[in-house]
């Protein structure tokens, strides 16, 4: 067999690993009356993946947060609006610290010191005519002091976020 084959074949094998890890640029994701445009995640402050392929991660992550909108936009918004979003910037409760080799990845350390956060514009929509619509800077600095917390749901933290967003931010003006 030829020399210069058997060097090539592990870096064709690394591109065909890194393609398949390679996410969407803005990927977008609708459960029943929320749509929104994750605008180029690999730009995000932090959402980074502790043991997972990060473009698995980030589909999960998108998909999970887009449904718990949903349940919290049905019950504002009326019969045929929509809520849309464009996402520019998510912050993750927590922060990633490296193991040093002492697990396999590295680990999420969720304190007060680091709140989930988010930036995103939107709108609420009705057939074709904008309701409501503004650009918005979220942060929840008692994210840890929240009874809510006191699940194991995915995201939990983020969830509340836009929670609270929609009921004190959208709802009234609604």
């Amino acid at each position: 067999m030829n020399v210069k084959y058997l060097l090539l074949a592990p870096v064709l094998v690394c591109q065909v690993a890194l393609a398949e890890d390679a996410p969407e640029l803005n990927p977008v994701t609708e459960v029943g009356m929320v749509k929104i445009e994750w605008q180029t995640p690999k730009d995000f402050r932090d959402i980074k993946t502790s043991n997972e392929l990060q473009s698995r991660f980030e589909n999960r992550l998108f998909e999970t947060l887009t449904k718990n909108i949903n349940k919290q936009a049905e019950k504002i918004l009326k019969p045929g609006q929509t809520l849309q979003m464009q996402v520019t910037n998510l912050d993750l409760a927590g922060d990633m610290r490296p193991t040093f080799g002492a697990t396999p990845g590295d680990l999420r350390i969720v304190k007060d010191l680091y709140p989930p956060r988010a930036t995103f514009s939107y709108s609420v929509n009705e057939g074709d005519k904008v309701i409501i619509a503004g650009d918005e800077k979220i942060i929840d600095m008692s994210f840890m002091n929240n009874t809510r917390n006191f699940n194991n749901r995915p995201f939990q933290y983020e969830t509340n976020l836009f929670d609270d967003w929609l009921q004190k931010t959208v709802a009234p003006k609604l």
